[in-house]
């Protein structure tokens, strides 16, 4: 009987949607994610405070009475930080000092500026209260391109300009490309700043450990690990030192998580100063405004082509906003991407100049597609823009411009090794599959109507496993001569069998929610003729205790090439080895044995034939047994890195990536013409990600980076002014695409084109659509409006203000907005008039009486006059549900007794700061006083960031309880509000 008689077949698992492993937890509620994990007895939480500035020197920070508390256990300033901690180091040179913690000024709204560490997170929140801090305002810089202008404002006087660095490579001979071109078009692009926020913020357990002087960390950081050294260094302990330790299960990450290991040093910090752990679990607003964000970009593109559209040599800059600091492994983004700058197109010349610029907005970080996003909205923005000016279809220019498809392996001009493809194929079965000739239709029929409709396309290569050589770029060709090579990127995964015979697999791809247990119990079951719900997968990570590299995490599409390809060796070195143990039971060769079903049996004879286990249970169990010089046991750790993965040239060009997958994407768009609203009618991306291990999960990586690229293209922005005050703290005002925002998406999976480099075949699948659909969408939107230029997000809004164009002047006579503040911060103007019952003189002696004027005040505890009619109070504000203790400064000026006077003022406390003036009128009416006032308010800070849809509402409120108070001041009443009408009806007082 053979073994097709007897029905084993060996395993077939990858390569098939089998359930994912992950889910059973998850779906009981049993995931174990960082608020669910026990901490040590005796832990405190902590809190920190954050600046209400976007730049402004520090002139004292007083915590005496936060430290004084009983259930304050410790503060951490910068000062504390700079004497236990080396500022951190970053990928480049430059002379910006970066301790996590504010040290001689603030940088950025939301900017840590002390940590409170108490015994729950309340005690520690109220406890910031009473930390007095003093600033003096700078001008901030928030455009990356005037940053670097003459006579900007030096955001660290260390440096001589705002240019943490400047780069210029020339690939092939771009210089005479242009001299001879045909033609040229140049444009300047703007990609915004936006983010992934996840659904669990950034958390971190801390740990001194006075008995070795090291540090025990528990924290849902995803990698990269290179982070590690990092750490240990700003720490001043060496690296076994700094115990990293991740959880089961992260809410996400996207990136964002990333580049918070400063978080990680301030902890550590704070629990040897503290003599506990610490606990610090980040809140949404801090999440928004101080973790960390994509690169907002602005490029200028040259491109000489021919008549017909090709495409033949580019030039661009960049300027790349990385924020306040640099924080490794920023401005990786930009310089991982290098490789692939003419993207899927056979141009053969570049010239790159990228500026890696300081601004005062929160530092920049690693953020799902890490600098793919900003790169190919230009290169296909390009592409659009060049078959308008020819008067030719999009897709025929792309098309006209792709890589042939038996150019591959093929080097791209800045150094990238494309490892397989066929991109033209790639297309063709994404316009079949995907029906473009019916949305070709659709547009002719809504347009034939008079409707706004318009298709985009876009193609995106998508590079997986990063090259960790490619961090040589940033270095001057000099020093990059005399510096130890750097290249590759290792992965590492153990496969054990127990005495038991049970598989146990580890890895330290560190996931957040991909499914990479299931696709590993696919790969090693297959070696093995098990199924994968017999394998068990830990991807907790240790550094402690298990294999790790400067390499390992979770990021850049890194899982299917490297976490894949060490796998599947370590699975086939358990195999060999269980294999040549059968063969001496079996009587058979070790080339003639099979796995399934359980079972090691002879390929020619499946009768002959041993349990899986009862093989694996002979090496623990009988050492002696085992064939001569076979070592005991069954555990096979593999640390695999592809040698395509060289080092950086002279030149700047390197291979950053090691497999290449490619994506198409088409979309029709339809634009309401009453309410402007933007309809995505049908979105269409095609891919090849080589061999595909689990077509359900590629479905999930392509369908979550799609949600991505919806929010790049319709929703996600961070907002700031021109004064960096920030805007963007609460899902109220940025906004994400969820699931009711998600339009129909068609998947075509092209035929694909497995990767020789990688021991599957298989490329990343995780970042694609975040390349693609921002752009395609601004295609799509650019088609529809007949635009030539187009800034994301779009908006209902925005597409009003380009359809219906300026809005007319206002009728003679009408009344005018009041003029342009001239502070920091969101701008609150208004006016209004109320009557009081007292003659001006009365009115007038309150205004500048400080004990009546205490008592009109809203939420006024103690007045202080400090000057002739200037005082300082301390006074209760907020907004809505975000309200604190603030200190004010008030002045009167401009007086003309009784008649009218100036107020001027400004308020600063933990929840942010504010300004502003109003002119206060009184005229003699008919028993009393009619008071009228203007006024013109600033906020910045938490208040601004959490309030602004508040803020109006709020600013009218405040004014109004000040003149209610002066109404009750001078003897008169104030008619009741409905609310004051319920309370007294229900009796619940005033």
């Amino acid at each position: 009987m053979t073994a097709v008689d007897k029905k084993i077949e060996p395993s077939a698992n990858v390569g098939k949607s089998v359930l994912r492993l992950e889910n059973q937890a998850l779906l009981r509620g049993r995931g174990r994610f960082m608020d669910d994990i026990a901490v040590p007895q005796g832990t405190l939480h902590a809190a920190v405070l954050r600046s209400p500035h976007a730049h402004a020197e520090i002139v004292s920070i007083d915590y005496t009475a936060c430290l004084a508390r009983p259930d304050v256990f410790a503060v951490v300033t910068g000062a504390e930080m700079m004497e236990y901690t080396d500022a951190m180091k970053t990928a480049v040179d430059t002379p910006m000092e970066y301790y996590g913690v504010a040290t001689d000024r603030v940088r950025f709204v939301g900017e840590p500026v002390a940590v409170v560490c108490a015994v729950d997170r309340y005690a520690a929140e109220d406890a910031l209260d009473d930390i007095k801090v003093r600033y003096k305002t700078l001008p901030a810089v928030i455009d990356p391109v005037k940053a670097l202008d003459e006579g900007a404002t030096i955001i660290h006087p260390q440096m001589t300009s705002n240019a943490y660095s400047t780069h210029h490579f020339k690939h092939g001979d771009p210089d005479r490309a242009f001299a001879e071109a045909e033609d040229i078009i140049e444009f300047t692009m703007e990609y915004p700043r936006n983010s992934i926020p996840p659904i669990e913020c950034f958390a971190c357990v801390a740990e001194y450990l006075p008995e070795t002087g090291g540090y025990d960390v528990l924290s849902n950081f995803p990698g990269p690990f290179g982070m590690q050294p990092v750490m240990a260094w700003a720490l001043r302990v060496k690296g076994n030192r700094l115990r990293m330790r991740t959880p089961t299960n992260a809410g996400g990450n996207f990136g964002t998580k990333l580049c918070m290991f400063p978080q990680i040093v301030v902890m550590c910090v704070a629990s040897r100063l503290a003599g506990r752990p610490v606990k610090w679990l980040e809140d949404r607003l801090e999440n928004l405004a101080a973790a960390n964000s994509a690169q907002n970009r602005v490029m200028t593109l040259r491109a000489a082509h021919t008549a017909e559209g090709e495409v033949t040599a580019m030039a661009c800059e960049h300027w790349d906003d990385n924020g306040a600091y640099l924080r490794a492994p920023m401005p990786g983004p930009i310089f991982r991407m290098h490789g692939t700058t003419s993207n899927g197109y056979k141009m053969k010349h570049l010239d790159v100049k990228m500026n890696i610029v300081a601004t005062n907005k929160c530092p920049s970080g690693a953020v799902r597609g890490f600098g793919g996003p900003q790169l190919y909205f230009a290169s296909e923005r390009l592409m659009h823009k060049l078959a308008r000016k020819l008067g030719k279809d999009p897709l025929e220019i792309t098309r006209l411009n792709l890589i042939p498809s038996d150019s591959f392996p093929y080097l791209a001009p800045a150094g990238s090794l494309y490892d397989s493809g066929n991109f033209q194929r790639c297309i063709d079965e994404g316009v079949e599959q995907g029906n473009l000739a019916g949305l070709l239709k659709r547009r002719e029929e809504v347009r034939a109507r008079g409707g706004y409709y318009g298709i985009g396309y876009a193609t995106a290569v998508e590079p997986s496993q990063s090259n960790m050589g490619y961090i040589s770029i940033l270095k001057p060709q000099q020093e990059l001569k005399h510096s130890n090579p750097k290249d590759g990127a290792i992965a590492n995964v153990t496969v054990a069998v127990d005495s038991s015979g049970a598989v146990n697999v580890v890895s330290e791809s560190v996931p957040q929610g991909q499914g990479h247990a299931t696709v590993l119990a696919q790969i090693v079951s297959d070696q093995l003729g098990l199924t994968p719900d017999e394998i068990t997968v830990n991807l907790e990570l240790d550094t402690e205790k298990d294999a790790w590299s400067i390499a390992s995490g979770n990021y850049s599409s890194r899982f299917a090439p490297a976490i894949g390809s060490a796998a599947q060796e370590a699975a086939v070195r358990v195999r060999n080895k269980l294999a040549t143990i059968a063969s001496t039971r079996l009587n058979v060769p070790v080339d003639q044995i099979e796995f399934g079903g359980g079972l090691i049996y002879a390929r020619d004879n499946a009768d002959n034939s041993m349990k899986f286990h009862r093989t694996a249970t002979q090496a623990h169990w009988s050492p002696g047994s085992l064939p001569e010089g076979m070592e005991p046991g069954v555990r096979e750790r593999v640390a695999w890195s592809a040698s395509e993965l060289t080092p950086t040239n002279e030149l700047g060009e390197v291979n950053s990536e090691l497999a290449y997958g490619f994506a198409f994407d088409f979309c029709g768009v339809e634009i309401d013409p009453d309410s402007f609203d933007i309809r995505i009618d049908r979105y269409v991306s095609a891919h090849d990600c080589g061999t595909i291990l689990n077509p359900a999960i590629v479905d999930g990586q392509v369908g979550g980076s799609f949600a991505a690229g919806l929010g790049a293209a319709l929703y996600e922005e961070f907002v700031y002014d021109d004064d960096g005050a920030f805007y963007s703290g609460t899902f109220a005002d940025y906004l994400v695409a969820t699931a009711p925002e998600m339009p129909q998406l068609d998947i075509v999976h092209c035929t694909p084109t497995p990767s020789p480099y990688t021991a599957l075949g298989a490329k990343g699948i995780g970042e694609g659509n975040t390349y693609s659909t921002p752009v395609c969408i601004a295609n799509a939107i650019a088609d529809a409006l007949d635009l030539d230029d187009i800034v994301l997000p779009m908006s209902p809004s925005k597409v009003a203000e380009l359809l219906m164009g300026d809005e007319p002047a206002p009728p003679e006579g009408a009344a005018t907005q009041p003029a342009k503040r001239t502070g920091a911060g969101r701008a609150l103007t208004g006016e209004g008039k109320t009557s009081v019952p007292a003659s001006p003189q009365e009115v007038w002696d309150i205004l500048l009486d400080p004990k009546a004027l205490a008592r009109v005040i809203p939420g006024c505890h103690e007045l202080e006059e400090v000057g002739q009619n200037s005082y300082r109070a301390d006074v209760d504000m907020g907004v809505g549900p975000v309200r604190g203790r603030f200190e004010a400064n008030v002045t009167l000026s401009d007086l003309d007794e009784p008649k009218s006077a100036t107020l001027t003022g400004d308020v600063a406390g933990p929840l942010g700061s504010g300004g502003g003036n109003g002119r206060v009128t009184l005229t003699p009416e008919e028993g009393g006083t009619l008071v009228t006032y203007a006024y013109e308010v600033t906020v910045s800070g938490k208040v601004a960031s959490v309030g602004g849809r508040m803020l109006d509402g709020a600013a009218r409120m405040v004014i109004g309880q000040f003149f209610n108070g002066l109404v009750r001041q001078t003897g008169g009443t104030v008619s009741e509000g409905l609310w004051t009408k319920v309370k007294r009806k229900l009796g619940l007082g005033q």
